[in-house]
């Protein structure tokens, strides 16, 4: 996962953030109907890396914390299924606080081939 603070993850960053920063401005984005997906791609060796925006606008710190641990897993078995040498950045609108599990993946799932499918052409 992408980190806020100082650890092995942030260790390209100066500062707490920077990797956010650089994934939404200058990744590619696909949007949908509950979050807009950035991503920029690395070198195929890197691990993914996966970060999660879910501001106040998606709900109280409950239901931000139940849309953040259902990404944490969604991103988890992207990993399991061989998701590398790519950075996403999952940044939820507030539909995604009524949506189940299995839309916010399906809507992941889809981001992420799209998100490929571009680079792959391009």
């Amino acid at each position: 996962m992408l980190s806020r603070g100082d650890n092995a993850c942030s260790a390209t960053s100066n500062y707490p953030g920077d990797d956010y920063r650089r994934i939404v401005r200058s990744g590619r984005r696909v949007g949908g109907a509950l979050g807009i997906t950035h991503a920029v791609f690395r070198s195929p060796e890197d691990p993914a890396r996966f970060g999660f925006i879910v501001s106040k606008a998606v709900g109280n710190a409950v239901t931000r914390n139940l849309v953040r641990r259902r990404l944490k897993s969604i991103a988890q078995r992207q990993i399991v299924e061989g998701c590398a040498g790519i950075d996403v950045v999952f940044r939820m609108l507030p539909a995604s606080a009524s949506a189940s599990y299995t839309e916010l993946e399906v809507e992941a799932h889809r981001a992420l081939s799209k998100i490929r499918r571009e680079a792959e052409a391009s």
